[in-house]
């Protein structure tokens, strides 16, 4: 052997041993060896540093991952939105419903829509709360493995359902997944991305929200003229597309580096780094360093995560944040959005012309989502927040001004596109900011358990408020139609006030500087306007 390879050799072995020597060691050190400190500060400031097409230019694959898992929301989208246009379709409606009168035909009882809509949110409602402690110990993949798993099964229950009772059963049983979805997947986008990133990539999960809203408008508009069964059965069996192809995908995809570090598997986490993103091995370690100082302080400040610690000292207040902010989401135009072809009939148009109306609708929210990446990088989460209640609020009181007057064919326009411009608005706003503000507030340390629960508030909120845009909607029911939007146009308010009082400004901030805010109690206002210097730890 040369000497010059005897060289090489010695030179890789003893980078193999520093290599070693920085993975062993102990998360704590971090804070007080100055060479660990020092890749740590380095790991922030670049991240800091990076624009949003320099970070999507260098981590290709970490915004692929975190599509990906975003992605599984797209069950939960598809089922919601398909319940949404059963009520609508005639085939179904003749089997299911009640003759209410020449004019109006066979109707879904209020009760039974009700049904159909809450059997799912209450199902998920279970699988969140499972889905927090699963994930803290198999992990964000091994999680929604499973839960993909439980995908496949459930659905023959709804598929073979004989009954409106064995359908709202089957609804029952797929909500569980469903809620463990819900709950990993801003979490896990919001850890495997860097902070110029957060923003888009837990905006995704809107997206899949539309694409599922596209599919079912899609087969709905597509067999709404069908007489039999199979008008609503193919729809049904269309969910089959995608559990198998998600869970290779997942499979496939790396570990939440976050949750490796937390579990203190060093050197998976710096695998996982280095398979999200394009960095050279000193940038790897800079981020590894990064996310232990992290992860050590929130350990310093509250040890192991258990479920009682959200409603202790400072993460109370990032619960709270959660769960207002998703539930939130009903209460400002969202539930036109979920019932659209329904609200779409009740507003004057006739059965085919909604579910054509639905469809459109359907593409333009997916336009918004697009629309609203760039967005959380120009403005902040607070600022689009607050814009988005704004907007959607004056146009839910125009909805119920416009169905007040007399109507006719103008006017039932008029409703159809008003509420088209408030699902536009919530697709492109309110709804996506929203998981970005809810991956963004809670601390590393307790992030599965905060979405989880935070969701948990959302089926809260969601459950009663179905039953109630039911009852608003429904010609069995208070029939108001359009007048609705006086209704959401004042809870729209009460989310206005709330968010400008308690919505922080976490954009561009990293994990530790929010730690930091918080701790301080830091008045949400000024969150934006507080300096953090980089080497504080509190």
């Amino acid at each position: 052997m040369s000497s010059g390879e005897m060289r090489a050799r010695a030179a890789h072995a003893s980078d193999d041993v520093v290599e070693k020597t920085r993975l062993e060691v102990d998360n704590a050190e971090v804070l007080t060896k100055p060479d660990l400190m020092h890749d740590a500060l380095d790991g922030e400031k670049r991240e800091h540093e990076m624009g949003l097409w320099a970070a999507a230019k260098s981590h290709p694959w970490a915004c692929f991952w975190a599509f990906v898992m975003c992605f599984t929301i797209v069950m939960e989208a598809f089922d919601m939105f398909l319940n949404g246009n059963f009520v609508a379709l005639p085939a179904f409606q003749r089997h299911y419903g009640v003759f209410v009168s020449e004019e109006k035909g066979y109707v879904i009882p209020t009760r039974w829509q009700s049904a159909l809509f809450q059997s799912g949110q209450c199902g998920a409602f279970i699988g969140v709360f499972l889905a927090g402690p699963i994930t803290n110990r198999f992990g964000y993949r091994w999680t929604t493995i499973f839960a993909l798993l439980l995908m496949n099964l459930t659905i023959f229950v709804s598929f073979f359902a004989n009954s409106l009772t064995l359908l709202v059963v089957g609804q029952a049983l797929e909500g569980v997944p469903w809620g463990m979805f819900i709950a990993n997947s801003p979490a896990y986008a919001s850890e495997v991305v860097p902070i110029s990133l957060r923003g888009a990539c837990t905006a995704t999960l809107q997206m899949s929200w539309s694409i599922g809203q596209i599919i079912v408008s899609g087969a709905t508009y597509g067999y709404n003229k069908r007489d039999d069964q199979w008008a609503w059965r193919i729809p049904l069996a269309l969910q089959w597309i995608f559990p198998t192809p998600l869970l290779i995908l997942i499979f496939l995809a790396p570990e939440s580096p976050w949750w490796l570090v937390r579990r203190g598997r060093k050197a998976e986490a710096l695998r996982s780094i280095e398979r999200l993103g394009s960095k050279t091995e000193e940038q790897s370690h800079q981020t590894l360093a990064m996310m232990e100082r992290t992860v050590e302080i929130e350990a310093q400040q509250g040890g192991s995560p258990g479920l009682l610690d959200l409603f202790k000292g400072t993460d109370l207040r990032r619960t709270l944040i959660t769960c207002l902010i998703y539930a939130s989401q009903n209460f400002a135009g969202n539930l036109i959005a979920n019932q659209a072809t329904f609200f779409f009939e009740q507003a004057g148009m006739d059965p085919s012309k909604a579910f054509m109306l639905n469809l459109i609708n359907s593409c333009l929210q997916f336009v918004a989502n697009i629309i609203s990446w760039p967005l959380t990088a120009w403005f902040g989460r607070r600022t689009i927040y607050l814009y988005g209640t704004v907007v959607n609020m004056t146009l839910l009181t125009l909805l119920g001004i416009c169905a007040s007057i007399k109507q006719n064919s103008a006017t039932n326009y008029a409703q159809a596109v008003l509420g088209i411009l408030i699902s536009f608005i919530f697709a492109g706003t309110l709804g996506p900011i929203s998981y970005t503000v809810i991956a963004e507030t809670s601390s590393v340390r307790l992030r599965a358990l905060t979405t989880g629960v935070g969701r948990a508030a959302y089926y809260v909120a969601e459950i009663p408020m179905i039953y109630l845009a039911s009852q608003l909607l429904n010609p069995t029911g208070w029939n108001l139609a359009g007048k609705c939007g006086y209704v959401w146009g004042g809870t729209a308010l009460v989310c206005l006030v709330s968010a400008y009082f308690g919505l922080p400004e976490l954009k561009d901030r990293s994990y530790r500087e929010a730690d930091i805010l918080f701790n301080r109690k830091v008045s949400a206002r000024k969150f934006k306007s507080t300096v953090i210097g980089a080497e504080e730890n509190e």
